[in-house]
């Protein structure tokens, strides 16, 4: 069982028209952590970048821009390390995205990188559905969601007894952590 558990961090709500500053991973193959990474990206020429998107994320337009990894390069550095995984020339090995809310929409902002780099072969290296644990955690808690506040991924862990630290909240690569020991809490 491949799993790559990701979390990305946008300029804007439209994959079409907004870029992803930060791609955070770890890649779990038969329950084993073989590899975390985080990539800062710089958004593509004539990306659309919202003020709200970025505070939300804590970051500048200066600090995104001056990044040094541009979209190109965050690609080819993606796919190396998911092909030292995948043999993506085997149509029964690939992995399986893992999520919290709105997974289908790091999903479409993972596809655009893709796109944006003409490549085709995202199905190669991923199924087709990502896994959205935020929907799998709602199904365990249905007799008592009605007593939590929101479903935030913060309010999930700790309604499951998962130490948060909330200064770190939005941070692709503690969103990724947390997902994945939410993950394993309501298996």
């Amino acid at each position: 069982m491949k799993l790559l558990y990701f979390d990305v961090e946008t300029t804007g709500l439209s994959a079409a028209k907004c870029a992803i500053h930060q791609l955070s991973g770890i890649i779990e193959i038969n329950g084993k952590i073989e590899k975390e990474f985080s990539f800062n990206i710089k958004p593509f020429e004539g990306a659309l970048i919202q003020d709200k998107a970025l505070s939300i994320s804590g970051v500048t337009r200066e600090q995104i821009n001056a990044y040094s990894v541009d979209y190109k390069q965050a690609h080819r550095n993606l796919v190396k390390l998911i092909t030292s995984y995948v043999d993506k020339y085997d149509k029964n090995d690939k992995m399986f995205l893992v999520g919290y809310n709105n997974a289908s929409f790091d999903n479409h902002f993972l596809r655009a990188l893709w796109l944006y780099n003409q490549d085709k072969y995202f199905g190669s290296l991923f199924w087709a559905n990502p896994i959205d644990v935020y929907i799998l955690a709602s199904y365990k808690i249905m007799s008592h969601r009605k007593d939590l506040p929101d479903f935030k991924l913060l309010t999930a862990c700790n309604h499951f007894g998962i130490k948060v630290d909330e200064s770190k909240a939005h941070d692709a690569t503690y969103d990724v952590y947390l997902t994945k020991e939410l993950f394993k809490a309501i298996q």
